[in-house]
């Protein structure tokens, strides 16, 4: 299992390939934080869809029929040669701003008003019908039941959105300043206020809003209104059904009952005047026909009367009869066709198939009509010229009927013309379609939980502390112990630095006098029994604990680990060697007055410095007062002359030195004694901050002996293939 564990390890340190048992153990380490993050994202999702402005959504629905009938079954689409526009065609109309544009001018849509309210919740205040309490008497905010409504306002310009500010001033008057604060002019409800500059004319019709009350109004333009509707409006085609229907939304209910009503109506407006356009326009041609036919006519028949009177009323023969009958068929045919080509003219080029057939039809009857005066060639004079008369006079009589009768039929269609187009469903407001409440809820709290999950992957992706003693000993350093964290000691420390910053210092005490039968208590005796060997092979009796960085435990390690070789019997000192931060006198309840900066700055005796604790053969050399040079009292001989002294008087000299990654002391200190350990972090110190430490001990000329991992967890991350921590709690009765 061993075996297994190590190769993890160093394939863990080896190679990039993830380790998803390794990633997965980090999340659940990290759970707590997750699912706060997550909590508080879905939190925040739920404050804003309280808070935010509800969408609405109306909707109607609209029919487009294939043509709608008229009076004696008319068609006035099939009167004038008109095709079947498509539904899609439909929805463009309804979507154009020629309809739009009429919406916006029915329904006021270019004026937009709204009222100050507080910040975030001010409109949810506003909407939950919150009255104004008394501390907002005076304020510019709105509240409930206060209202301001704007009969007109009529403004010069056309392209640019006009931006004013209406403040109340109580007793139905009010002031209008621009969008700078300037007073633009006074006014009263109902009556009408004119500005000169900006030129604008308005007409208020309800305030009921107290004395400093402000609302912002804004005066759209025309396309910039038109705009905002053609947003706001999705008009849907259901097949080839001729079914449109059109849905709307936006904050205000009213508003889109009315304009959504206003739409489907302007829509229908618009489609009848189509329809009775066409025929308006053939009706106005030939109104401008009829006079013109009827003097041609008058012209006609004067002229077959007076050749009658002139030639003693020749009558004609059958041949000439027939071939009178022939030509003004003919003729009657031709002028049918000139009508309808008139027409097609203004819609459709000559190239048009309806256009190409009507011609060729006409060159058809033409023939015809060339043939027959030919036959009438050989008749006699006075029967040629009865027979020119009498056709003019019958083919102008003839067209002329048939423009009277086309006449009557396009005001029967005209009156007839109710439009392809019928509303089925008026306006009528669905519901809050946004914001929707469960859904970004749920967004949110996806969007919290991804974060976490990525803060905690990406921690654990860049910072690789060391968090098992094979990672130490792949770099070919010795791991005298593994500490378990002490829990104790840990809420204690917590506990100690907040009362440090209330009242300065804290105090915590030997954990090895507090509590003996601690894990970590328990651990630092066989870091006592691992220690004895390898203090053999120094040269002194004098201990070094060091740290590549602050806070990872030197001086609890110092300290307890004094007390507990005390504990055996022996005579131990502990010599707190960082004299900028050192604070191992907290741990022996004492100051750190009187001790090795005074010692080595002459100051004080070697046995003054000296102060014993409650455990008995342990005693505690200080830091003393912060000198200005630690790095130089340290270097004079002075330094080597105390730790001599120690050394004849004690059995055990631990001293605790700085970091040695910061200051180079614990070089200066680990020169003079015979053997230097080094404390590392679980999950804290880095393999190579440990390699760049050993490497600054060895420029200074000391030997690193071993490591002691402190702190150790048992975390899912670190259990998991690489580190498996087991341990059993053993206390007398």
């Amino acid at each position: 299992m061993t075996q297994a564990n190590n190769t993890a390890a160093t394939n863990r340190q080896d190679n990039d390939e993830i380790d998803i048992g390794f990633l997965l153990g980090s999340l659940w380490d990290h759970k707590i934080f997750i699912i706060v993050l997550t909590a508080i994202f879905a939190v925040a999702g739920l404050v804003y869809a309280t808070l935010a402005t509800p969408i609405y959504q109306a909707d109607a629905l609209v029919q487009v029929e294939k043509r709608s009938g008229t009076i004696g079954g008319a068609n006035v689409g099939n009167l004038l040669g008109n095709q079947e526009p498509s539904t899609s065609t439909e929805v463009e109309i309804l979507r154009s701003r020629m309809i739009l544009g009429q919406v916006v001018d029915q329904t006021d849509l270019d004026v937009q008003i709204t009222p100050n309210t507080w910040p975030v919740i001010g409109e949810w205040l506003l909407r939950r019908g919150m009255q104004r309490p008394g501390f907002a008497e005076g304020s510019d905010t709105v509240w409930a039941g206060e209202t301001l409504s704007i009969r007109e306002l009529v403004a010069s310009h056309d392209s640019n959105t006009l931006q004013l500010t209406l403040r109340s001033e109580g007793q139905g008057s009010y002031t209008v300043l621009d969008a700078q604060g300037n007073e633009l002019g006074k006014g009263r409800v109902n009556q009408k206020l004119t500005i000169e500059n900006p030129w604008l004319e308005l007409t208020v019709n309800e305030l009921t809003a107290p004395a400093g009350a402000t609302y912002t109004v804004i005066k759209r333009s025309h396309l910039s209104a038109i705009g905002g509707l053609q947003g706001r409006l999705e008009v849907q085609s259901r097949g080839e059904t001729g079914i449109l229907r059109l849905n709307i939304t936006g904050p205000d209910r009213s508003e889109l009952v009315e304009s959504l009503n206003a739409t489907t109506n302007v829509f229908l407006t618009q489609n009848i005047a189509r329809q009775a356009a066409a025929a308006d326009k053939s009706l106005e041609f030939l109104e401008e026909q009829a006079p013109k036919l009827r003097e041609q006519l008058t012209a006609a028949e004067d002229r077959l009367n007076e050749y009658r009177l002139q030639s003693d009323s020749i009558d004609l023969s059958f041949e000439t009869q027939n071939a009178l009958n022939g030509l003004v068929s003919i003729e009657s045919s031709l002028n049918q066709l000139q009508l309808q080509e008139t027409e097609l003219a203004r819609r459709f080029t000559p190239n048009h198939p309806v256009y190409r057939s009507l011609l060729e039809k006409k060159e058809q009857l033409l023939r015809e009509k060339a043939r027959l005066e030919e036959r009438t060639g050989n008749l006699p004079e006075t029967q040629q010229q009865i027979l020119r008369l009498s056709r003019d006079v019958k083919v102008t009589q003839e067209i002329y009927v048939q423009l009277l009768n086309r006449m009557q039929e396009l005001r029967l269609a005209r009156a007839g013309t109710v439009g392809n187009v019928r509303i089925l469903d008026d306006a009528v407001v669905q519901g809050q379609v946004a914001p929707k409440r469960n859904l970004i809820v749920a967004v949110a709290g996806m969007s919290g939980l991804l974060l976490a999950m990525i803060i905690v992957l990406l921690r654990a992706a860049f910072n690789r502390g060391i968090v098992s003693p094979e990672q130490l000993e792949e770099l070919d350093l010795p791991v005298y112990a593994t500490v378990p964290l002490s829990e104790e000691e840990n809420r204690r420390n917590t506990k100690g630095k907040n009362a440090g910053k209330r009242k300065g210092k804290s105090k915590g005490g030997l954990l090895a006098v507090r509590n003996p039968a601690d894990l970590s208590i328990e651990a630092i005796r066989g870091l006592r029994t691992s220690l004895h060997f390898a203090m053999m092979e120094g040269s002194n009796n004098r201990l070094v604990i060091t740290g590549p960085s602050p806070a990872i435990g030197k001086s609890f390690m110092s300290a307890n680990l004094a007390a507990i070789c005390a504990q055996a019997g022996q005579k131990v000192v502990v010599v707190d060697g960082d004299m900028r931060k050192g604070h191992v006198h907290e741990a022996f309840k004492q100051d750190s007055h009187n001790g090795l900066s005074e010692v080595l700055s002459g100051k004080l005796e070697f046995a003054q410095a000296v102060k014993t604790s409650e455990v008995e053969g342990l005693s505690l050399v200080s830091r003393g007062s912060a000198p200005p040079n630690p790095s130089e009292l340290l270097m004079q001989a002075r330094f080597t002359e105390f730790l001599d002294y120690l050394s004849e008087h004690f059995d055990l000299v631990i001293i605790d030195t700085p970091p040695i990654l910061a200051v180079t002391d614990a070089a200066i200190i680990g020169k003079q004694c015979g053997t230097t350990l080094m404390v590392v972090r679980f999950g804290q110190n880095t393999p190579k901050e440990i390699q760049i430490a050993e490497n600054r001990l060895a420029t200074g000329g000391v030997t690193l002996k071993g490591t002691i991992l402190n702190a150790m967890e048992k975390k899912a991350a670190t259990s998991y293939g690489y580190y498996g921590y087991y341990n059993y709690s053993y206390k007398s009765e």
